[in-house]
């Protein structure tokens, strides 16, 4: 099952608004097609996201704590292989 939140820019404006917690992350092409699911901080990691111009979209879902949110990512990526 994808994210429930619904997909924002990439941008500086949508990574301002982001909870400096741990989480888990999609990244999404133009169309909305999930294109990466990655973890951590979630702060962080979408800046170095946004600096390497990865997709245009995200969206994320905060984790209760770094091993909550490797079990959240471990769900979500089986779900893309499938």
């Amino acid at each position: 099952m994808p994210l429930s939140k619904r997909w924002e820019p990439l941008a500086r404006r949508t990574i301002g608004s982001v909870p400096d917690r741990y989480g888990i992350y999609e990244l999404g092409d133009e169309d909305g097609t999930v294109v990466a699911v990655e973890a951590g901080p979630l702060r962080d990691e979408l800046k170095e996201a946004l600096a390497y111009r990865d997709a245009p979209k995200v969206r994320w879902q905060v984790a209760q704590n770094p091993a909550h949110a490797e079990r959240l990512l471990e769900e979500h990526r089986d779900r893309l292989r499938d």
